[in-house]
């Protein structure tokens, strides 16, 4: 049986015609996409054109919440009441479940965006309060990190889980990622990225920042759309993943 993984990419995230050109190129390569839905990026037009296009593609669409922080892209924590985040998170999935839902489709997934995304990995009740979210909007599916509070919290709720890992990002020992004050957080080269994505594919595992090896169990692997490079890199590491016989698919649940 030949190895599988799928490829996810955060988009909708960049402004204007050449933020939905990219957008689209990006769609020709992934599986699965996350749209931003309001909070640290995106607005109605843009999801409704993200949308459109990953619907004419059969890429699976899913939404990318965040904490209401356009000012600093939503990847500073906020000090939130779980009724309040509950709020705002509710509010920018159901902004892009009426936009799917024009097209006669639906989300697929739920995957948390930046700082949302690393608190949940340690936080219980952060956790729960996305998993709760995404069961209160019907969504099947959360992608987040593997081994995490999130997944646990996904576990006990019987709710899918997809755990994924990263093409750009650096890794520390203890199996997070390295923060993106830390100089060398991302990787810079389409070697780097390339290299990484072909070795968590392969094994699940990854060469953290200091050297050692590390298990990744993970059945996803993200692209970020607004790294720069971002669609050369997808080109080349779909292709290299082929060239390594991974098959690349959605990944259902």
């Amino acid at each position: 049986m030949s190895k599988t993984i799928c490829l996810n990419a955060d988009i909708g995230e960049l402004p204007g015609i050449n933020g939905r050109a990219l957008d689209r190129a990006i769609l020709d390569v992934v599986t699965r996409c996350n749209i931003a839905s309001g909070g640290h990026a995106g607005d109605q037009e843009s999801m409704t054109a993200t949308v459109k296009a990953a619907y004419a593609r059969g890429v699976l669409i899913g939404a990318h919440p965040s904490y209401p922080d356009r000012e600093d892209f939503g990847r500073k924590p906020m000090s939130m009441s779980r009724e309040a985040l509950t709020s705002t998170l509710l509010q920018q999935v159901r902004s892009l479940a009426a936009i799917t839902r024009e097209r006669g489709a639906s989300l697929s997934h739920l995957k948390p965006h930046g700082a949302l995304y690393n608190i949940a990995a340690r936080d219980e009740g952060i956790s729960r309060t996305i998993v709760d979210v995404t069961i209160q909007s019907r969504i099947p599916l959360l992608i987040g990190p593997p081994n995490s509070c999130l997944s646990a919290a996904a576990r006990e709720a019987c709710l899918d889980y997809l755990a994924e890992g990263f093409a750009d990002r650096a890794y520390e020992v203890s199996g997070g990622l390295t923060p993106r004050t830390v100089q060398g957080a991302v990787l810079e080269t389409d070697a780097e990225r390339i290299q990484q994505a072909v070795q968590i594919a392969s094994t699940r595992q990854v060469t953290a920042r200091t050297g050692e090896t590390i298990d990744l169990p993970v059945r996803t692997i993200c692209i970020h759309g607004d790294t720069p490079g971002a669609l050369a890199s997808a080109l080349t590491i779909r292709d290299a993943l082929n060239a390594a016989g991974i098959e690349i698919t959605a990944v259902e649940p």
